[in-house]
Parts: C-alpha cells; sequence; structure tokens
C-alpha cells in the first residue's frame, strides 16, 4: 500500500475484508434467522440480543489483534522482515493463551451477564444460557481465526481470509438447518454449527500460516512471547481492547433499557440490530482499510500518503453508506419480515431502523479517524473518546432519560444516534489537532 493509486488500493483492499466481514456476520444472523423462523419467537430474542454479552470477550480480543495488525504494518511497511517474524509468534502465542482463558470466563460469566440484561421471560434466559455456554467453549477456534486473518491483513492479504470465511459460513448454514430441522436440537443446534463453522475456518488460517513463504510465515519452534514485541502491541491492543470491551459492556445495560419495553418491543430492536450490523460493515472495512494504509505508510515515513488515504477512506465511506441507506428507508418491513414474521416486531423493527439509519453518517467519521489514529499507532486517544461517548456519556443520558423523562422508548433508542455526534466531534477536533503521525512504532 505504500504505491500507486489510493482509491483502487483501498477498495481493492475492503472489498475482500467487507465480504469477509458479511461472512462473519452471518453466523448469528444465520442463527437469528434459522431460529426465528423455525424455533419460536423466544428462541429469536434470546440468539438476536446476547450480542453484547459475546462481544465483550470478543471485542477485547479483537483490540488486542488491531495492536498486532498495527505493528505488522509497520515492520512491513519498513521491510523489517525479522520483526515482522517475532511479532507474529508472539501474537500467536497470545491467542492460545487467551483462547483458553476467556472459554473458562466467558462460561462462567454468562448467567451475571444475562441477569444484568434483564431477560423479561424465564424461557428466553434458558434458551441464551444454552446458547452462550456452547458458543464459548469455541472461544479458541474464534480467536484463532481473527488473529490469523488480522496478521494476513497487515500485509496486504485480504482475500484469503475472506475465502475462509465462505467456506466456514456455509458449513455454518449448512449446519443449522441440520442440527434444528433434522436432529430437533434448537438453540443448540445453532450454537454447535457455529462453533464447528469457526473451527473450520481456524484450521484454515493456521495451515495457510505454515505454508507461506513470506516473512508472516509461521514456524512452531518460533512460537514463543518476544517482549519487546508483546510491549508494541500492548501499547495500541490495550486501548482499543478496553475501548471495545467496556463499550459491549455498556451495551449490556443499554439492552436492559430496550428490554424493558416488552417483548415485541425486543424483538423489533433484535431485527434491526441485525440488519444494522450489515450496514455498517462497508464502513468498517474501510476503517481497517484505512488502519493498514496508513500503518504502511508512516513505516516507510510517506506522512503526505498517509493523510491523503485517510481524506479517501472518508469519503468513500460517507459514499457508501449513503447509497445503501436509500433501500433500507423504503424496505424496511420487508427486511424486518425476514427475520421474524411477527406484526408487532416488523413495526418496532421498521420504525428503529427509519430513525437510526440516517444518523449512521456520523459514525463515518469517528470511525475512520478511529482506525487511521490506530494505524499511526495512537490508540489511547480513540479509547478514550469512545468510551467517554459512547459508555459516560450514553449511561447518563439513558438514567436521565429513564427516570426523569418519563422513559419513552424512542428517548431510549436516541440514545445511540447521541453518542455517535459527540464522538464524532470530539474525534474529528483531535484528529485535526494533534500530530498523530509522530505516533509510529516502528522508530
Amino acid at each position: 500500500m505504500t504505491q500507486g493509486k489510493i482509491v483502487p488500493l483501498l477498495i481493492e483492499f475492503a472489498i475482500p475484508l467487507m465480504l469477509g466481514n458479511l461472512l462473519q456476520q452471518l453466523y448469528n444472523t444465520v442463527d437469528t434467522w434459522v431460529v426465528g423462523n423455525y424455533v419460536g419467537d423466544s428462541a429469536f430474542s434470546a440468539v438476536g440480543n446476547i450480542g453484547p454479552i459475546i462481544n465483550l470477550l470478543i471485542g477485547f480480543f479483537m483490540g488486542l489483534s488491531t495492536g498486532a495488525g498495527v505493528v505488522i504494518s509497520q515492520y512491513y511497511g519498513a521491510k523489517r522482515e525479522d520483526s515482522v517474524q517475532d511479532t507474529v509468534h508472539t501474537a500467536l502465542m497470545i491467542t492460545l493463551i487467551l483462547g483458553v482463558v476467556f472459554t473458562a470466563v466467558g462460561i462462567v460469566m454468562t448467567p451475571t451477564m444475562l441477569k444484568i440484561m434483564n431477560m423479561p421471560t424465564a424461557e428466553i434466559h434458558a434458551e441464551a444460557t444454552t446458547y452462550l455456554t456452547i458458543y464459548f467453549s469455541g472461544m479458541l477456534s474464534l480467536m484463532t481465526y481473527n488473529m490469523g486473518s488480522g496478521i494476513l491483513r497487515a500485509v496486504g492479504d485480504s482475500l484469503r481470509p475472506f475465502y475462509f470465511l465462505a467456506v466456514s459460513a456455509v458449513t455454518n448454514t449448512i449446519l443449522d438447518l441440520v442440527f434444528v430441522l433434522v436432529f430437533k436440537m434448537g438453540v443448540a443446534g445453532v450454537a454447535l454449527a457455529t462453533v464447528l463453522a469457526q473451527t473450520l475456518s481456524a484450521a484454515l488460517i493456521i495451515i495457510t500460516l505454515f505454508r507461506l513463504d513470506n516473512c508472516v510465515r509461521l514456524h512452531p519452534k518460533k512460537l514463543r512471547i518476544h517482549f519487546l514485541m508483546l510491549k508494541k502491541i500492548l501499547k495500541v491492543g490495550i486501548p482499543a481492547a478496553l475501548q471495545m470491551a467496556i463499550t459491549s459492556f455498556s451495551n449490556i445495560f443499554v439492552q436492559s433499557y430496550i428490554n424493558h419495553f416488552g417483548d415485541a418491543c425486543m424483538g423489533g430492536w433484535t431485527a434491526y440490530s441485525k440488519i444494522d450490523q450489515f450496514l455498517l460493515l462497508p464502513m468498517q472495512s474501510i476503517s481497517l482499510a484505512s488502519t493498514t494504509f496508513v500503518g504502511q505508510n508512516l513505516g516507510v515515513n510517506q506522512v503526505e500518503r498517509a493523510k491523503k488515504g485517510v481524506r479517501t477512506a472518508m469519503l468513500l465511506s460517507i459514499a457508501s453508506m449513503l447509497i445503501l441507506m436509500v433501500p433500507v428507508l423504503i424496505f424496511a418491513e420487508p427486511l424486518v419480515t425476514f427475520f421474524n414474521d411477527n406484526p408487532d416486531i416488523i413495526r418496532n423493527g421498521a420504525l428503529f431502523l427509519r430513525l437510526m439509519s440516517p444518523f449512521y453518517v456520523f459514525c463515518c467519521v469517528n470511525q475512520i479517524y478511529a482506525g487511521a489514529l490506530r494505524g499511526a499507532g495512537d490508540s489511547k486517544a480513540p479509547m478514550f473518546i469512545m468510551v467517554g461517548c459512547f459508555v459516560v456519556f450514553r449511561q447518563i443520558y439513558l438514567y436521565v432519560m429513564a427516570n426523569y423523562l418519563g422513559n419513552p422508548m424512542l428517548g431510549i433508542v436516541f440514545g445511540y444516534p447521541a453518542g455517535w455526534l459527540l464522538c464524532s466531534l470530539i474525534t474529528f477536533l483531535y484528529f485535526r489537532f494533534s500530530h498523530w503521525e509522530k505516533h509510529r512504532l516502528t522508530n
């Protein structure tokens, strides 16, 4: 990414990344669709509303993998292959250790997190417990795939992670239907299908790293923690990890506010949140592309090219969001119906889609700039800004809305756009006036 026209480079990198993220989103989305159409409304609400709990641990690890990717991209851009090798093996060793730890933590913390979320019925609570217990048993596979794909993306390869996810997503869909329709396993079946599919994608990514002939090749005998590289990974990764984990934990409380309004509202929010994830994919993929672009170009001291790449990424992100927004506003009801045909759920889901989607432009601003800052090695600023806006501000907003303004449903829902707007403003000002390009890790 240090040479050539910027627009084609970003698009070429972001498209397979977006498609890969699309397929990754399909894991839980397919699970939600299968239980919504073939199991029941309680299972639909259970599987659809546990995202914040899953993202609490996954988000923390994704932050760490972002740190590894930034370090690798900067050393790769600087052509320091020995440092790339040390970072790769350190990152994979961390993954193995944390995979075991997070499996145990996820299973143990499930009852407490579900209690905080205030599930409206005992049946939904039981279904959610079953799904999460099985899902967390496959954490090591999920983490291995995400770290391995992050390593490949850091050196500009976003195609192979997409291919592996395509195979895994198809496997997940087939197993979902087999376990639910043939073996009548219900929620347990879709959870087991997800774990098996993620194990397949992890195996494919590890085999690829074994067979590569470049500086990110995996050598089992070199698997150990290089503490200099660990320090650099943690410098970027810990702030990003804390931001993602704390935001996800905060969203557990936000979900409890939504659940207060009953099953129909909860189901509508489930459908909305699934569509919301797909709407944000182009922007998130371009943000990740900007992280790699900035990292590689700062690695060879091409500061102006890095800055131009950020401006280009911002325009691409906003344009893609506006293009996607129009059909969502027009076809809100059919989109919600795909997940559940309950009229009350359809009405609520369509309402949420039409109210929230115009505000996604603000997400483009904070996510692109945050991605660029992390690519430069400045991960602390996005952490403080996003935690302040998405956690502290949002919780204060929701508390005031619920306790002093009558707890209106739409008022609660608008806690999200309010946080996006504030975060975008602060991130823009920081990016504009700080010397973010001086934070590179290869100095």
